[in-house]
């Protein structure tokens, strides 16, 4: 399990843990808002495929308390830089401070692994919610794109604050 002791605006500790076979199918079924599958899957099972067939990305069930509440992901690129991707949390969990949680336990997890890794994620340039949270985080476009999105890159020295 990590956990950075972040809590929701409902007060409930955001923590992410392994997908395993007690779990995976509620992570599965956490679906985005309607209007957010421009830039995520319909569903967190396609991530869950993806990283089930894939040597980079590792899958994890994002908790509010002791209910899964959304999907992130995370891999180490061949340049070493820690990446995070394949975040979606549930359309009836969304506005709670859940996503903002998630991301900052995650990062300043991958950000103090072995080695101090770079810290990277990437978002659509029209997803505006996405690149205010990510910049509130400390995260500060690096000016590549990859495929249709803005590469971020982590620019603060300590775990970020939700």
């Amino acid at each position: 399990m990590i956990d950075a002791d972040y809590r929701d605006r409902d007060g409930r500790r955001v923590t992410l843990r392994p997908v395993d076979d007690d779990n995976w199918r509620a992570v599965a079924d956490v679906a985005p808002r309607d209007d957010q599958r421009n830039w995520v899957a319909a569903l967190a099972a396609r991530y869950l495929l993806l990283t089930s067939h894939s040597e980079v990305w590792r899958s994890l069930a994002v908790y509010a308390d002791e209910t899964v509440v959304g999907h992130v992901m995370w891999g180490v690129d061949d340049d070493g830089s820690h990446w995070i991707g394949g975040m979606v949390i549930d359309a009836a969990e969304q506005g709670r401070g859940v996503g903002r949680a998630t991301v900052a336990t995650l990062a300043g997890w991958l950000a103090a692994r072995d080695g101090n890794p770079p810290v990277r994620l990437s978002y659509h340039p029209e997803n505006t919610a996405a690149a205010a949270l990510y910049t509130a985080l400390g995260f500060r476009p690096t000016g590549v794109m990859e495929d249709d999105e803005l590469v971020a890159e982590l620019t603060t020295p300590s775990t970020p604050t939700p």
